[in-house]
């Protein structure tokens, strides 16, 4: 009896009861991907012409809140500063034009960006949407980007629900379309997201399977990854967001073989409710392995096809 036999003798959590009429509401399956943090990615004109991608995450606004001069890095892809990226313009509309999204991540790995207040929340929306959102001039020149993707990866939770509540009071009384992302970790509750998850305003939740062994894919075995799956689908399923499976494109930590992703995984978590696709870290990578174009054609539609009715083993306690 090999492992999936014997994971699915336990607990037992029906896909079937997931399947709502919401689903006529989301956006085709598709692949995101993390740009700006590898000299390796290329330019970003050629990441959107690629055809492999439907989002893509300019990484990052390294710096802002706390009265900090807010600061871009996108690792040499432009200059250092806030006012040397402008000339990104013209890729950026470039992308927009083929239909791909843009969004400017938050945070990343750095020491530097927290909010400190309410009041600094406030700031920092009007910041992003003056700034990156409304079309007026700013350190990307005058651009529209499509959303704001929040990749807090250190400090505390405090007030990132209330960035979130503002930049939603924002798009509500300017009627202005924008999305907004987060990528928590795979393991529940996130330790800095939670309360801005829970504020239901996520257009999209790339989930990071990947730097936490308790979650994430692991010598050949897909059943922990996909219970903790089951544990997202379950935790959004009040809220109107689609689940993106985060993956490394490289052979690293977390690391899904593309055969298996195709064979093991995407059968069974393409059926789920909130499922909007794949995010991959990060295109540098994706350019010498090619992930993305390997399961692209997968993506929406699997390899097999596993019964509605599948009983799954995958339960988490939340």
């Amino acid at each position: 009896m090999g492992s999936w036999e014997r994971v699915s003798l336990s607990v037992v959590v029906t896909v079937l009861s997931l399947l709502t009429s919401s689903l006529a509401k989301k956006e085709k399956p598709g692949i995101a991907v993390y740009w700006g943090q590898n000299p390796g990615d290329g330019s970003l004109q050629d990441t959107c012409n690629s055809g492999n991608y439907k989002i893509v995450l300019m990484s990052y606004l390294k710096e802002f809140g706390c009265k900090r001069d807010p600061a871009l890095d996108f690792d040499g892809h432009c200059g250092v500063g806030i006012r040397s990226c402008t000339r990104l313009r013209y890729e950026i509309q470039s992308c927009q034009r083929k239909g791909v999204k843009v969004l400017l991540a938050l945070g990343g790995p750095t020491q530097s960006y927290s909010l400190c207040s309410s009041d600094d929340a406030q700031v920092i929306a009007n910041y992003l949407y003056g700034n990156f959102l409304s079309g007026q001039e700013g350190p990307l020149g005058e651009v529209t980007l499509d959303g704001i993707h929040f990749d807090i990866q250190i400090g505390s939770d405090s007030y990132w629900d209330d960035l979130v509540n503002e930049l939603q009071s924002i798009r509500h009384d300017n009627k202005n379309k924008f999305y907004l992302s987060a990528a928590p970790k795979c393991f529940l509750p996130d330790l800095y997201l939670d309360k801005a998850i829970k504020t239901g305003y996520f257009d999209y939740i790339f989930v990071e399977f990947y730097g936490i062994k308790t979650c994430q894919y692991s010598g050949g075995e897909a059943p922990e990854l996909l219970k903790y799956w089951m544990a997202w689908t379950g935790y959004v399923e009040d809220y109107d967001t689609s689940l993106f499976l985060g993956l490394p494109a490289a052979d690293e930590e977390g690391y899904v073989p593309p055969q298996n992703l195709i064979d093991d995984v995407l059968p069974y978590i393409i059926q789920t409710p909130s499922y909007g696709g794949i995010v991959l870290r990060d295109r540098a990578y994706d350019l010498i392995t090619k992930y993305s174009k390997t399961v692209k054609p997968f993506i929406a539609q699997p390899s097999k096809q596993w019964p509605v009715s599948l009983r799954s083993p995958f339960s988490v306690p939340i």
